[in-house]
C-alpha cells in the first residue's frame, strides 16, 4: 500500500460527516454530477465552444456523456445521454461527437478508468501546440504529481478508430497527456479524481506559462512534487463539492 493511500478519504469521512452538521451538497443524481463537471470546467479553462467531451461509466457499464450540440455551460441534467459500452444511445434525442471512440476504447481497455475528460483548454493546449512539458513550479501545480505524457502522433481528428487506439496504447496507464496540437486528456478513478486532475493541468500549465514569461524560477524538485501529490489519491478533499456549490448558487436549475 502507499503510504498516503486513502489518506483524503479519511479526511473527508472524518470532517465532513458529523452529525448534525450541514450537508456539504444536496443529494445528486449521477447525470446532475456530470453536468456540474461540465460547468465548473468551463471555468476552469476547458471551455473552446462546443468542444469536448466527458464520459463516466456507471456501475452497470453504462456510460453518461454530454450530448454533441450543447456548450458546456448551457446543458443541465437532463440533458445528458446515457450510452450502452458500444456507444449506443439508450435515452436521448440529443446526439453525440464521432471523436467518442478515444473514450469508450479508454473505458474497456482500463478497468481503472470511470472518467475521461478531453478538451482543447487554454492553457495545456498552449504547451501542447509548443510539445513541451509544463514545469511543476509551486504547489497547487504539484497536487497530481510531475508524469505528464505528451502523445505527438495527432493526425487531425481522433474519430478515426485505429487513431484513437494509438492514442490510448500510448497512454498506457497514465492520469492525462497532452495531445499535441490538439488538446488535453484526462482520466480518473471517480469524477472527484477527475476533477482534480484537470483543474491541476489547467493551473500547472498557466502557472508554469507566466514564470517563463517573467523570466523562468526553480522548479519543485520531484521529491517536493511527491509529497505534495498525495491529494490525487480521492482529490483534494471537499474541493469539488465548494466548486459544485458555486455552479449551484449560480444556476440551480442545472440539476433539474
Amino acid at each position: 500500500m502507499k503510504k498516503f493511500e486513502g489518506v483524503n478519504q479519511a479526511m473527508l469521512e472524518r470532517f465532513a460527516t458529523r452529525p448534525g452538521r450541514k450537508e456539504l451538497l444536496p443529494e445528486l443524481s449521477a447525470k446532475a454530477q456530470v453536468a456540474l463537471m461540465c460547468r465548473m470546467l468551463i471555468r476552469e479553462g476547458w471551455d473552446e465552444h462546443i468542444a469536448g467531451h466527458i464520459t463516466y461509466r456507471l456501475p452497470n457499464g453504462n456510460i453518461l456523456t454530454n450530448p454533441w450540440e450543447l456548450a458546456w455551460g448551457e446543458l443541465t441534467a437532463s440533458d445528458i445521454v446515457t450510452l450502452d459500452p458500444k456507444g449506443n444511445v439508450l435515452d436521448s434525442d440529443w446526439n453525440v461527437t464521432p471523436a467518442l471512440g478515444l473514450h469508450l476504447q479508454l473505458h474497456e481497455m482500463r478497468p481503472d478508468v470511470h472518467v475521461v475528460i478531453h478538451n482543447h483548454p487554454h492553457w495545456s493546449g498552449i504547451w501542447a501546440c509548443m510539445q513541451k512539458i509544463p514545469p511543476v513550479y509551486d504547489q497547487a501545480s504539484a497536487y497530481c504529481g510531475v508524469e505528464l505524457p505528451l502523445y505527438d502522433e495527432y493526425e487531425g481528428t481522433f474519430e478515426n478508430e485505429s487513431t484513437s487506439l494509438s492514442a490510448v496504447e500510448a497512454l498506457g496507464d497514465a492520469k492525462w497527456a497532452l495531445l499535441a496540437n490538439h488538446g488535453s486528456l484526462v482520466v480518473g478513478k471517480d469524477l472527484r479524481q477527475a476533477h482534480l486532475r484537470a483543474i491541476t493541468l489547467e493551473w500547472r500549465s498557466k502557472r508554469a506559462y507566466e514564470v517563463e514569461l517573467a523570466g523562468g524560477g526553480r522548479p519543485l524538485s520531484d521529491e517536493e512534487v511527491k509529497k505534495v501529490s498525495i491529494a490525487d489519491d480521492n482529490g483534494f478533499p471537499f474541493v469539488w463539492e465548494a466548486m459544485a456549490r458555486k455552479e449551484l448558487r449560480l444556476d440551480p436549475g442545472l440539476v433539474d
